[in-house]
């Protein structure tokens, strides 16, 4: 017979995890009633090292109950299958979230090496899931949530893109559309694909820290269309968007959005 003081010693755990394991009735040991001590014999060092075993692979307490009471190998197979299936929901969400912070990490380096800067580049595909009439368009969120790229299915306003389409006289359109980064090619898509070979890319800083809260709507179309002289191409009338980041700035908010401004 072994004393709490050893168990917990040659077994790894404390007296507080053991006496847990009492509460929960995974071990009973055996107790003086003249002193209170409790005496651990090898069949409950058994019962620990089991509780152990199945803790250290995530098996829930009251699951280890269950099993305590009775299952058959059948059963714990059964439990084991299931708790194979949550790991692996967990390892594919831990690789959509890596990928997430990976994608944020590069918009970072974006927009250091972008900002106020034009240069000509591909706008890659990207599958049109649907539109919401604008990004204050509260009511329509449930459209939004529902064909966002998202972790978890939250309002992520980095699935619109702002498409405007404009002539000299000015903007003919202006709407707001849900997408998705077209990541194979070969992949079967359901909506409408929107991709452009050539465009002119830059980033531009929004928010209130840098404009006060003003628009900024017709610095931009000035800007593209002196850089589309300087540079001898003409501007399609259109132009996509994205909100690449925001961050704050003495409590105020500042913005980055990425453009692309589709040329020949």
């Amino acid at each position: 017979m072994y004393t709490i003081g050893q168990v917990a010693n040659f077994l790894g755990v404390s007296r507080d995890t053991l006496k847990f394991y009492e509460d929960k009735e995974l071990v009973k040991p055996k107790q003086n009633i003249e002193n209170g001590y409790r005496k651990y014999s090898h069949f409950d060092i058994y019962d620990i090292t089991t509780v152990n075993f199945y803790r250290e692979i995530d098996i829930e307490i009251k699951k280890i109950q269950e099993l305590r009471k009775s299952k058959s190998i059948a059963g714990i197979q059964s439990l084991l299958e299931e708790k194979e299936q949550e790991v692996l929901r967990e390892i594919e969400y831990k690789k959509l979230l890596l990928k997430k912070l990976r994608i944020v990490k590069e918009d970072c380096e974006k927009i250091k090496q972008f900002l106020g800067k034009y240069i000509v580049k591909e706008m890659k595909p990207l599958e049109i899931k649907g539109e919401i009439e604008h990004f204050t368009a509260y009511d329509e969120y449930d459209t939004l949530k529902n064909n966002a790229d998202s972790l978890k299915k939250a309002v992520t306003l980095t699935s619109l893109r702002r498409a405007i389409h404009f002539n000299e006289n000015g903007i003919l359109e202006d709407k707001f559309i849900i997408v998705r980064k077209v990541e194979d090619l070969d992949e079967e898509i359901e909506g409408e694909t929107l991709s452009h070979p050539k465009c002119f890319y830059t980033i531009i800083e929004d928010g209130r820290w840098s404009t006060g809260g003003k628009s900024i709507d017709h610095n931009v179309e000035e800007s593209l269309r002196k850089v589309a002289i300087e540079k001898g191409y003409i501007l399609l009338g259109k132009v996509y968007i994205n909100l690449l980041l925001a961050t704050y700035e003495d409590g105020l908010e500042r913005v980055f959005l990425e453009i692309y401004a589709p040329i020949k």
